[in-house]
């Protein structure tokens, strides 16, 4: 363990009470105490480092200038809240961060009442801050009070629809409240798109730059006498460098650019416009993601998502591991089908490293696209594609397609347009917890007529199915797959078409016969083993599709056995709901057969590593084990763990 910083300042603030009485020095050294505690905490639980260590000032600066929780400080995404959460009473849990019964790695309503909205996607704080700032003249939540409301927003996540939609709606209704833009040239990857353009040329012109001073109060605020000059020298300047404001014509007042690493300005701006705002006000703030640290400034995402690390050198303490990801696996297949097909192409929505196009990317440019942070985009670009003669491969986590859901919908499933979704992040994702778990995707694709649904027992299979969708010209299909290592299985050199809709016997058996669709299958075979010791040798199927289903196979396993059981790393409403959904159809239960469906529990799982959110969701070989003699009526000891 490293050794911890000296904090002196930061010993005597719990909260932000405690830094009204500082001076503008002890404030800008607060932060770098405040900063090196962020760098500590998290070289000893792994998380988001580079996000918060670009805002540590900016932190600093609006705890200190307004009055959280009264007023409501808004983090959109949630990656760059440690700092918050040190200067918000949570200093003595920050090395819990991420770990089980520890604190969330991203603002969290019922973890403290300085979270005053949840996030963990992006771009959905304005449409929060303004929601509040209404409820507030409303009367809202007397009980409570809500002040001033303050959207804290990435220039990555600035390119969503959601953000602009937000704007447009806050300009149009004129509430007082302020959406701070930490413009970082860098979400998770470089940001792309016409509004990064839009923003570099801003600040990046000689002649805004000369006139800083005059740009950096919104004319409104200036002294009478002043506001005519300066509102005519900016006008000059604008027309002379972007064209006119952006923000302005959406209704805001624009201050900015501003140094979000001078302290002496963070807090001159603030200061000013909480005085003297009327209407919506946007504070354009430029960081640098990873400040403060050179192993996060210079790592090429900024230390966006780190391991446990060592501070003096910045190298992350993995544990090895011999078994490739299924992302790497996805992103080698995909490059292999395309360097034999021209027509294959690849879209992501501002995830190229995350969801393994990265390589994909570098061998063939021309058709990898990654749309930036606008999932709906990326699958109605994906149908268009697919409309055009292509064989595009949709590639999001499964959590941000939920995003898109209308577009799947509306624009791939109703006009059977052949796009492919790559889900990544399929089940229970460890750390991230409930706002990133892929929970959901089984549910939502299976009841959408027409859709191909696959989900790989291990690497190899999703070497398969990434070929399967390949072939795929007439419908939209889809393959999901988990954050993290296979099984270690031998991986073939290049995938081979499955037959759609039909699974695979892993095993024969008598009695009990247990269908798995996913990577369960190893926890199955390990349940298998146990209850061969008990004199029950259950059958062993593989389901491969949850859309289509094997029909033939599925009702020879019921036919021929006393219990069914189904298990997937999904909620209810998914893979066991259709083969329940078909046994009744069929006349099956009215034989006795006794079916029983394991999935995900009703209920969002907490964050903790995937091992025991897996143990907590009930999914794991003791708990396959206990469902098969529960459905036997056997009597247990107690639930055993494998």
């Amino acid at each position: 363990m490293s050794e911890r910083p000296s904090t002196p300042i930061l010993d005597n603030v719990n909260v932000p009470a405690d830094m009204k009485g500082l001076s503008d020095a002890e404030l800008s050294r607060l932060a770098d105490e405040v900063r090196a505690e962020t760098i500590s905490a998290v070289s000893e639980t792994g998380g988001h480092l580079g996000a918060g260590l670009g805002v540590v000032e900016l932190s600093v600066a609006l705890h200190a200038v307004f009055n959280t929780p009264h007023d409501k400080l808004i983090w959109d995404v949630g990656h760059q809240c440690y700092p918050h959460k040190i200067l918000t009473g949570r200093r003595d849990r920050i090395r819990t961060l991420r770990q089980k019964d520890g604190l969330s790695g991203f603002t969290k309503r019922s973890e403290s009442t300085y979270d005053p909205f949840g996030a963990g996607h992006s771009s959905t704080s304005i449409s929060a801050a303004l929601g509040l700032a209404v409820a507030r003249d409303l009367g809202g939540a007397p009980e409570h009070g809500i002040g001033d409301t303050i959207a804290v927003i990435g220039d990555g996540s600035m390119s969503a629809g959601m953000a602009f939609e937000a704007m447009n709606n806050a300009g149009h209704l004129g509430k007082r409240m302020f959406v701070v833009l930490n413009d970082n040239e860098m979400s998770i990857a470089p940001p792309v798109g016409a509004l990064s353009s839009y923003l570099s040329r801003l600040y990046a012109e000689e002649p805004f730059q000369e006139l800083k001073a005059a740009a950096k109060g919104a004319v409104s605020l200036l002294p009478g006498p002043l506001q005519e000059g300066a509102r005519r020298a900016k006008e000059m300047v604008k027309s002379m460098t972007v064209g006119g404001t952006l923000f302005e014509e959406l209704g805001f007042s624009y201050v900015g650019p501003i140094d979000g690493h001078d302290m002496e300005s963070l807090l001159a701006v603030l200061r000013t416009v909480k005085a003297r705002a009327t209407k919506p006000m946007l504070i354009h703030v430029i960081t640098k993601k990873g400040k403060g640290y050179s192993p996060a400034e210079t790592a090429t995402d900024r230390g966006h998502a780190t391991a446990r690390f060592d501070v003096a050198t910045g190298k992350q303490i993995n544990t090895p591991s011999n078994a490739p990801s299924y992302t790497s696996v996805f992103g080698r297949a995909l490059v292999d089908l395309a360097a034999n097909d021209a027509r294959i192409c690849a879209v992501t929505a501002a995830m190229p490293d995350g969801t393994g196009l990265a390589q994909m990317a570098q061998r063939y440019p021309s058709r990898c696209f990654d749309v930036g942070i606008a999932e709906q985009h990326g699958v109605t670009f994906a149908a268009a594609l697919a409309a055009g003669g292509m064989k595009p491969f949709c590639t999001m986590y499964s959590t941000f397609l939920q995003r898109g859901y209308d577009q799947v919908v509306h624009d791939v499933a109703i006009q059977r347009l052949p796009v492919r979704f790559a889900i990544d992040r399929a089940g229970l994702v460890g750390a991230d917890g409930a706002t990133h778990a892929g929970a959901f995707d089984l549910a939502y694709l299976s009841n959408l007529p027409g859709f191909v649904v696959m989900a790989p027992s291990d690497e190899a299979e999703l070497m398969h199915m990434v070929a399967t969708a390949a072939s795929i010209d007439d419908r939209p299909s889809a393959f999901r797959y988990p954050r993290g290592e296979g099984v270690g299985v031998e991986i073939p050199e290049h995938g081979e078409v499955l037959e759609i809709g039909k699974g695979r016997i892993i095993r024969e058996g008598a009695k009990v016969a247990i269908l798995s669709l996913g990577t369960r299958l190893s926890e199955v075979e390990k349940a298998a083993d146990n209850l061969i010791t008990r004199g029950i040798n259950p059958t062993i199927a593989d389901a491969r599709f949850a859309k289509p289903l094997d029909k033939d196979l599925i009702l020879d396993l019921a036919g021929n056995h006393e219990v069914l059981v189904t298990i997937e790393e999904g909620a209810v409403g998914g893979f066991g709901s259709h083969v329940a959904q078909l046994l009744a159809e069929e006349g099956v239960f009215d034989t006795g057969l006794r079916f029983r469906s394991m999935t995900l529990p009703d209920t969002f799982t907490d964050h903790a590593n995937a091992r025991d959110m897996y143990n907590s969701a009930c999914l794991c070989a003791g708990d396959i084990e206990a469902k098969v003699l529960n459905a036997l009526g056997i009597a247990q000891l107690g639930r055993t763990r494998a």
